[in-house]
């Protein structure tokens, strides 16, 4: 049975976790509302950019631009983003679970040989660990998060890409969609495949001037809309792990409550228990005396 000074030491230990949880829910919550308001204007411009892509392209490109031919290669490569560190609850482990699913599963029974990319230390460890095949990975790339550094990871990827190496690029990744909700989506990264919602042409009736010629500014813009769209992947991920980690600090702080006032009761339970044992044992004691 536990002493009460066991208790009390249960007890100050949960507090200072209390504390500990607190603190890195507030941490958390100030990232996200700066990684919040960098998505929120990031998507605009990756939608517009799509776009204008949508109303550039020409048959000629879909048949002879590089970055849209489908290949009959069986070589895929998936790009797993996940965080460097833990305490963000499900987070690492749902973008994980997906991936290996992909690798596993779907690509495996389409005749893919598939390797992996991994942004963040999670995931690289945890796929490290159990012998898949890794391209290449990055860890730290969200400590402090810029556009040249998805820039950079994209020019490896379509380096990876143009070489022939892979056939099919994937990205797997959370998609922010409120503090208590991010949702893991996998995104075909190359060849491009533009959303069947954009791929319609902006009216007709609506006339364009063009300089230089249309195919060699779709030619210019199309490396940009891929880093731009990378960039916004690694935006939405690090928006869901702070939405994730401010989520799972506050549990984490709820269920310490709980556990103090738990133990405060059956600390006062056995502090009262004791007191009527020592009560108890001075009356017997009295009664004897009284009785010799």
């Amino acid at each position: 049975m536990a002493t009460l000074r066991d208790i009390r030491g249960r007890i100050k230990g949960a507090q200072s976790t209390q504390k500990i949880t607190k603190a890195m829910k507030m941490v958390a919550a100030a990232k996200l509302r700066r990684a919040q308001e960098a998505i929120i204007n990031a998507r605009p411009f990756a939608a517009k950019i799509g776009q204008l892509l949508n109303n550039l392209i020409t048959d000629e490109d879909r048949a002879a631009n590089p970055f849209l031919i489908e290949r009959e290669g069986k070589n895929a490569l998936v790009v797993v983003l996940t965080a460097d560190r833990g305490l963000c609850g499900s987070f690492n482990t749902n973008l994980i679970k997906e991936a290996a699913r992909m690798v596993d599963d779907e690509l495996k029974s389409k005749g893919y040989t598939s390797s992996l990319y991994c942004i963040g230390k999670k995931g690289y460890e945890f796929f490290r660990k159990r012998n898949y095949s890794i391209a290449g990975h990055h860890i730290g790339l969200f400590k402090k998060l810029k556009f040249d550094a998805a820039s950079s990871v994209s020019d490896e990827l379509i380096e990876l890409f143009i070489s022939g190496k892979f056939d099919k690029v994937y990205v797997v990744t959370n998609e922010f969609k409120s503090v208590v909700s991010q949702k893991v989506i996998t995104e075909q990264y190359l060849p491009v495949a533009f959303p069947a919602d954009t791929a319609k042409k902006e009216n007709r009736d609506t006339w364009y001037i063009y300089e230089e010629n249309q195919q060699s500014i779709f030619q210019q813009v199309l490396p940009q809309y891929l880093k731009t769209q990378l960039w916004r992947f690694f935006l939405e991920s690090n928006a869901s792990e702070f939405g994730a980690k401010m989520t799972a600090m506050e549990n984490a702080t709820i269920n310490a409550g709980e556990l103090i006032r738990g133990l405060k009761v059956k600390y006062n339970k056995e502090r009262q228990a004791a007191i009527t044992k020592e009560i108890l044992e001075i009356v017997s004691g009295s009664n004897a005396l009284k009785k010799s």
